[in-house]
């Protein structure tokens, strides 16, 4: 659309916002701009004569006698002048990044040849691991990809069917964040709830090298995958929606990880999710405090743990719901061991950014997203009165809140945020000061100097969690190695001897470790008949 000199002579205002907008090269014409133009045009049409056939053209207009210096009529840039169209390159790809290089053609071809090397081109469950590595992926992808291509209804997969769909996996996603989610999510869902994971993690158990000792143990195959399932979405699901999306896990470890079990035989060494050693720490310590063992704690057992280190009032807020799924901590007062596997990593690793957000959740009582002094105060309460009845003199609140602002150092005075606790980079301390009593007085005798260095130290070292999982193992497998010594009568010799090897007490371990939980599992399996 052409604007004609004439027309900007008529409308000095229009001609002047042509002006502007050429001289600023803004390519995007204002909606008031546009507005006036769409009037202006819609008074030249109506104002503008019908012609009829046959009629002769009017004479031009005569110019007058005196001529009249014409107005400078500005530049106006073509490129304003008319309406244009912008191709703006597609940025978003939520099944990932297309990538032109990828021969597909030559990924199926390697999976046809695979299959020629299996009876009948028919592969099991164990025999798609040799499928799962023909098309790029790790060898734990083999049960997904046995169960989407409907091998759980038939005991097998055959070749055509499985080189139909994953010719149509590979068309429609890209990157191995939003393949994995297509080959466990349910049919038309683009995220993964915690029992789409269960047959991933039954493979796991049942053919890694470092679970064989759980064989003889089928019935506790359950408590370990719940355990995996639940750190899990602990470190990936930051969301908190319990719906694990292919962001989220482009954002984590967890591929690099599962691609680890491949690699390395002893499980405990992938602290992340698998190791079979804090799998056996969390349950000894729910075991330890359900004592009905029904596979629930009620707020009286909570309590008991770490001695009663945790206040009443935190404990109270944990069973009202704020970091919990489900009604059944609400409406029955009990917390589930999956529950429990999110509070006892949340105790006792405060630094991690989930353990963050988990005690910033109990803490703000109202949910406003802010914790006032008020709630501080409401926390602190408890604490001075248990100090008081062990005879240690607490500080008065005025002066402690000096203290926490100091530490936090909080971007809005008189309210602290989540965004200030994790930019602080001290949560643990100032969460322990205002609901755990014994590692709130364990901070007050260590040398501040030493706090400081621990929070400006960026190198890789073992998170507060697998500190405490290691220490704990090695704790409870020196009693049970004690305890089973002690019953064969042995336990004169058991003082004298050498301390063995860290690989004697592995292996030992192990077998301890499994001939104990299954006792428990024993008792657990004939309470549920009940």
């Amino acid at each position: 659309m052409m604007i004609k000199e004439t027309s900007l002579r008529r409308d000095p205002d229009l001609r002047g916002e042509l002006a502007f907008l050429a001289r600023g090269c803004d390519f995007v014409l204002p909606s008031r701009f546009k507005k006036r133009l769409k009037s202006f045009q819609q008074t030249q049409i109506q104002n503008k004569p019908e012609k009829k056939p046959g009629t002769p053209l009017p004479p031009p207009a005569p110019f007058p006698s005196s001529p009249r210096p014409p107005s400078p009529v500005p530049h106006v840039n073509n490129v304003v002048s008319a309406t244009l169209s912008i191709n703006i390159p597609r940025f978003y790809f939520p099944e990932g990044l297309p990538d032109a290089c990828s021969n597909h053609e030559q990924t199926l071809s390697r999976i046809e040849a695979a299959f020629m090397d299996i009876e009948d081109q028919k592969a099991d469950v164990y025999e798609m691991g040799k499928i799962a590595k023909a098309c790029g992926c790790p060898l734990y992808w083999k049960a997904p990809m046995f169960r989407a291509a409907g091998g759980e209804r038939t005991g097998f997969v055959s070749a055509q069917s499985f080189i139909t769909i994953w010719r149509k996996l590979l068309s429609n996603h890209h990157d191995d964040a939003s393949k994995f989610i297509c080959l466990l999510a349910k049919p038309s869902c683009s995220s993964l709830e915690q029992d789409d994971f269960i047959p991933l993690l039954q493979d796991v158990v049942d053919t890694h090298p470092g679970l064989t000792f759980l064989k003889d143990a089928p019935e506790f195959h359950s408590r370990y995958i719940t355990t995996v399932i639940q750190r899990i979405f602990y470190t990936v699901n930051r969301s908190w929606s319990g719906k694990i999306t292919a962001t989220e896990i482009r954002k984590s470890n967890f591929l690099q990880t599962l691609a680890l079990l491949e690699e390395e035989e002893d499980i405990n060494q992938i602290t992340d999710y698998f190791s079979y050693e804090h799998f056996y720490v969390i349950y000894c310590k729910f075991w330890e405090l359900d004592s009905d063992h029904d596979l629930y704690i009620s707020q009286a057992d909570l309590s008991r743990y770490n001695d009663q280190a945790s206040s009443n009032r935190i404990i109270e807020r944990i069973f009202s719901g704020a970091v919990t799924r489900g009604k059944t901590v609400q409406k029955e007062g009990r917390m589930s061991y999956a529950d429990f596997v999110w509070f006892l990593i949340s105790e006792e690793d405060k630094r991690n950014p989930t353990s963050i957000e988990y005690w910033f959740r109990c803490m703000d009582v109202d949910g406003d997203g802010v914790l006032s002094m008020y709630e501080l105060e409401y926390f602190y309460e408890e604490q001075c009165e248990r100090m008081e009845a062990m005879g240690i003199e607490p500080l008065p609140f005025h002066d402690l809140l000096c203290q926490m602002l100091d530490l936090v150092k909080p971007a809005s005075d008189g309210k602290i945020t989540l965004r200030d606790l994790k930019r602080c980079r001290m949560a643990h301390i100032f969460y322990d000061t205002f609901f755990n009593l014994e590692k709130y007085l364990d901070h007050e005798q260590r040398d501040p100097f030493a706090v400081q260095k621990d929070v400006e130290n960026d190198s890789p070292e073992p998170s507060d969690w697998d500190r405490f999982a290691a220490e704990e193992y090695e704790t409870l497998v020196a009693e049970e190695s004690a305890q089973a010594q002690f019953q064969e009568g042995s336990f004169e010799d058991y003082e004298t001897e050498e301390p063995p090897s860290p690989s004697e007490i592995g292996n030992k371990g192990n077998k301890i470790v499994t001939s104990s939980l299954s006792e428990k599992c024993g008792k657990l399996q004939s309470v549920d008949e009940e």
